[in-house]
């Protein structure tokens, strides 16, 4: 199993397409090896069914060009931070060992993604304890890890970012990506079912907000569109300040 240099773990498939997809887009463009771990099918979501979430996720996947994508089965609605659950998330990290891990942000409109963020946060701390013992699909006894970054993306509630990714470059890939989707968000080749309402982001003016978002926190950063994030545990340290600070803030 290959290991990872990014991997996001997400509450539902669909978030990190949502929050994060172009910051992926971006990473495996650069040639890094990124992956995402859902830990539910969105089996409660009022249009589509799990199966077609399924579908929808391995096809936004080829678009994104990641190179690994997995879902842990858990309960739509249901995400609780159980040592059950615990290890489910400690023994896919521990396989991947990704040095950065995206997850979903604490400040939340859906409870599953603060429940999620939660479940991760304990996680991937307990991951790097030696005394919690796991094993890989093979058994094969797995060794501690825990990654060294680990950043919250944002969600329907803003807070104030430690960064900003530009994602100008594959902010059309990232579209793409997002609307693989198709029964989630707004999508004109979709026909929604009878029994599938509109939803809070099933409709054209959020499909907009996603756009107007990336662009204002884009801005700010002298980017056209831009994804932000917050350092999980900042600060962060560094020993060489200008490779740290190599992009140049445009002025506006």
């Amino acid at each position: 199993m290959p290991t990872l240099d990014v991997l996001a773990l997400a509450a539902h498939p669909d978030d990190v397409e949502l929050c994060a997809g172009g910051t992926m887009c971006l990473l495996a463009q650069q040639g890094y090896d990124v992956g995402i771990v859902d830990f539910t099918q969105g089996q409660l979501g009022s249009r589509g069914t799990p199966e077609q979430r399924m579908r929808e996720a391995e096809r936004a996947s080829d678009i994104i060009g990641l190179s690994a994508r997995e879902n842990l089965g858990m309960m739509d609605g249901s995400i609780q931070n159980t040592r059950e659950a615990q290890r489910k998330v400690i023994e896919v990290v521990r396989r991947y060992r990704p040095k950065i891990v995206l997850i979903n942000s604490e400040e939340a409109r859906h409870p599953d993604h603060a429940d999620a963020a939660e479940l991760s946060t304990d996680a991937l701390y307990y991951g790097g304890l030696q005394k919690i013992e796991t094993t890989g699909p093979d058994g094969t006894p797995q060794a501690p890890w825990r990654p060294h970054h680990v950043l919250h993306y944002m969600q329907a509630v803003s807070f104030e970012p430690t960064l900003v990714v530009d994602v100008t470059d594959v902010w059309d890939r990232r579209l793409e990506a997002l609307q693989a989707f198709e029964s989630q968000f707004h999508n004109p080749d979709y026909e929604a079912g009878e029994d599938e309402p509109e939803t809070f982001v099933s409709n054209p003016e959020f499909f907009e907000w996603v756009k107007a978002r990336a662009r204002t926190y884009g801005y700010k950063v002298g980017a056209t569109y831009g994804e932000p994030f917050r350092y999980r545990q900042g600060p962060f340290g560094t020993t060489d300040l200008p490779a740290t600070l190599s992009n140049e803030k445009e002025f506006r």
